[in-house]
């Protein structure tokens, strides 16, 4: 299937076709997508059929709502293998995310993503085996790439680079063996 590119240049209001309080991710309602190179197949109720997303570089600041627009814009959103959440200003890793059982690959990267115990939600995800996020604060975290394979054992890629049979053991003898790691970069005004 051909991913669906719902790159939208203002994802900030909804005007239109909800109800309940205004979400980051709901003007994406009323934008019109761009034309990907290869056209798409639509269902009967004009809903595509697709098992990627893109909402990347949208000032996107938390998830409420996705599961709406997903349900919105995708046939079987239930079936979402690839999410671009990318360059966004998202904080935390909501549980919604963890929803999406067939996530295959989420990309994270670019956001502000501070508390590595964040990644932890996402150890409910099965298959997912490519994630990146890199440019997010628990980038520079000691221990992050270790702790983020050993929460997900399935990752065959973080950060586009592949994770090597040596990181998982030693990811998996690092969570056992040494404590976990701060879950947040150290404050400057912060003493060892």
């Amino acid at each position: 299937m051909w991913a669906k590119d719902e790159t939208f240049s203002n994802c900030h209001v909804l005007k239109k076709h909800w109800t309940g309080p205004l979400l980051p991710t709901q003007d994406a309602l009323e934008e019109i997508p761009r034309l990907p190179l290869r056209p798409l197949r639509i269902d009967s109720n004009n809903k595509y059929l697709s098992q990627s997303m893109r909402l990347n570089n949208n000032n996107i600041t938390n998830l409420v709502g996705l599961e709406f627009m997903l349900s919105h814009f995708l046939a079987q959103p239930s079936l979402l293998g690839w999410l671009d959440l990318s360059c966004n200003k998202i904080t935390s890793i909501e549980c919604v995310l963890c929803e999406l059982k067939e996530l295959r690959v989420l990309y994270l990267h670019g956001n502000d993503i501070w508390s590595l115990s964040e990644v932890n939600k996402l150890g409910e995800l099965n298959y997912l085996h490519t994630i990146t996020l890199h440019g997010n604060l628990i980038e520079n975290i000691k221990g992050y790439r270790s702790h983020v394979i050993s929460i997900l054992p399935h990752l065959k890629r973080m950060d586009f680079s592949a994770v090597t049979r040596q990181e998982k053991v030693l990811a998996s003898i690092w969570s056992t063996n040494i404590k976990p790691p701060r879950t947040r970069p150290k404050d400057a005004s912060e003493h060892d």
